[in-house]
């Protein structure tokens, strides 16, 4: 019986220090008189000080699975700001809801472009309550989150590097692009929801732009490569271990030469 219960403590013990190691904190903030509720993730047993990453999930928003992810790109390197770009009266539950949602943010890209931007601000204002280091910042997105991630360098906000995971690669004409930031996109080359034209036009967008920008395109890999949630559910859409794998380790590699460079 003492065993047992011995089994019990300890159990529950490891069970509530994996609990407490990853935070999850839920922010409150207006946009436009928007409600929005974004989700700040890191990992509290690491004291040292780290970069702040605003990651705007895939066209489902802020879900489970998304945060699941932001913990595990966060692990013991970033502090990650799950951004929500569309309010908190939309949380899409299937490609149904989630298509209404993105057309929305496609139609009003400069409401998309104040939501990113703010989310970016709420990272930002965490100051001493995360252990964020105040200096290095930067950006990733995933599918939708990805085109709001590249609107987020096209608005010329103070971040250091972006990276887009299979993002929407089109621009809006009727904004001036001011990129400061170091861009890195991260493309299956078999990924059908972009063109070659409109991969060239992105292309030539930062040219025109001035941007120090990175294009790595992976053989054999389509939409959605980097979440195993979206595998299979959605034509054209397949989940790839070993490109995630090979994407996630040039994000890391891209933000060390970013972040040492300030």
């Amino acid at each position: 019986m003492k065993r047992l219960l011995s089994l019990c403590l300890l159990s529950c013990f490891v069970e509530n220090a994996a609990h407490a190691a990853m935070v999850t904190k839920n922010l409150d903030y207006d946009v436009g008189g928007k409600k929005m509720q974004s989700v700040l993730v890191y990992d509290d047993t690491v004291k040292a000080p780290r970069p702040g990453i605003v990651m705007t999930p895939d066209w489902l928003g802020i879900n489970a699975d998304n945060i699941a992810l932001a913990k595990q790109i966060a692990g013991k390197d970033y502090v990650i700001l799950v951004a929500d770009v569309y309010g908190v009266d939309a949380r899409p539950k299937n490609a149904d809801e989630a298509g209404a949602a993105t057309s929305n943010m496609y139609a009003h890209r400069g409401e998309l472009r104040a939501r990113i931007n703010a989310a970016l601000a709420q990272l930002k204002a965490q100051g001493v309550k995360a252990p964020l280091d105040g200096a290095h910042w930067g950006a990733i997105g995933f599918c939708f989150g990805g085109a709001t991630t590249l609107d987020l360098a096209r608005s010329g906000a103070d971040v250091q590097g972006v990276v887009s995971f299979h993002g929407n690669l089109a621009g809006d004409p009727a904004f001036k692009d001011e990129v400061k930031a170091r861009v890195l996109v991260l493309h299956g080359a078999d990924d059908k929801y972009e063109s070659p034209e409109q991969i060239a036009g992105f292309q030539q967008e930062m040219r025109d732009a001035g941007a120090d920008w990175q294009f790595l395109s992976y053989g054999g890999a389509m939409h959605c490569f980097a979440i195993p949630s979206a595998d299979g559910k959605i034509p054209g859409c397949k989940y790839d271990a070993r490109t995630a794998k090979r994407a996630f380790a040039q994000m890391h590699e891209f933000f060390g030469e970013v972040f040492a460079a300030k």
